[in-house]
């Protein structure tokens, strides 16, 4: 039997993959809104391999959410990129629009901006970036948005800072590089938001000064807590999680895909569900 003209899919690309809550919320959300000929699942999938499977997917496909590594990737499959998404540089939201083409978004900056606000976050904070790569491209526009008096962005790699200089110019931000082995001198700050993969930051968690009241964002949520946020919180620190900014960036996701206000209160009901037996 041929699949019911209404049928729509959706998904999120990623290395690793298989721990993603985004089905969960996204499901949860279709439920509440009535739209039963929905679907939304995981799909494996490299850098290298995002161009190859956006260029294979159906007319049924209505977007997808894009994680870990792919999120620079994402831009360049787009026909179109939004000015949000250009002036960062990656992208986490593909929309397949009625003609076919695809819309690229950030909806990453949209969520820190509302959980980092709603965490007290205001102008002239002093920030500090773990890591440089796609979720910190978002962490300085979010930072820009806000108002932050500075940032400074801690990697592994110089080049990999560089690479953010032009986007922090775009934004207007003042950006300050720092290597990884310095982590220790920079956690001291307003704001320090960790973009990192799990485990990375381990290691550094002993050595950091944290600054009581403080705001620590840490982009994980498997496992939760981190080590990184277990510190900050004894230290003093309000703490805001993956979590949070997983529900606030797939809320701005949901909209796109659907055309449909999404339902916060279903999907936020099912996300901390699904953590609470996880």
């Amino acid at each position: 039997m041929a699949e019911p003209r209404t049928a729509r899919r959706a998904a999120v690309i990623g290395k690793p993959i298989a721990h993603s809550l985004s089905p969960v919320i996204h499901q949860a959300g279709y439920a509440a809104a009535g739209l039963t000929g929905w679907s939304y699942t995981r799909i494996e999938c490299a850098e290298s391999e995002v161009a190859g499977l956006v260029a294979g997917l159906g007319p049924e496909w209505a977007g997808l959410s894009v994680t870990m590594p792919g999120k620079e990737a994402a831009l360049a499959v787009a026909d179109e990129v939004s000015p949000l998404a250009a002036a960062v540089g990656a992208a986490n939201t593909l929309v397949h629009r009625p003609d076919g083409s695809w819309y690229a978004d950030n909806t990453d900056v949209t969520g820190m901006v509302e959980v980092l606000g709603a965490a007290g976050v205001g102008a002239g904070a002093t920030v500090t970036v773990l890591g440089a790569g796609g979720t910190a491209r978002a962490a300085l526009a979010a930072a820009a948005r806000l108002g932050a008096a500075s940032v400074t962005v801690v990697a592994r790699r110089a080049a990999a800072v560089d690479d953010l200089r032009p986007v922090a110019a775009t934004l207007g931000l003042a950006l300050t590089g720092a290597p990884w082995a310095a982590a220790g001198g920079h956690a001291d700050v307003d704001v320090l938001v960790s973009t990192v993969p799990k485990g990375v930051a381990d290691p550094i968690v002993g050595g950091l000064r944290w600054r009581p009241g403080a705001v620590v964002f840490d982009a994980l949520y498997d496992p939760w807590p981190t080590p990184l946020a277990a510190a900050a919180q004894a230290a003093g620190c309000r703490i805001v999680s993956g979590l949070d900014l997983l529900l606030a960036q797939a809320v701005g996701q949901f909209a796109q895909f659907t055309g449909v206000t999404a339902p916060v209160a279903a999907m936020r009901a099912a996300l901390v569900a699904a953590r609470a037996s996880h």
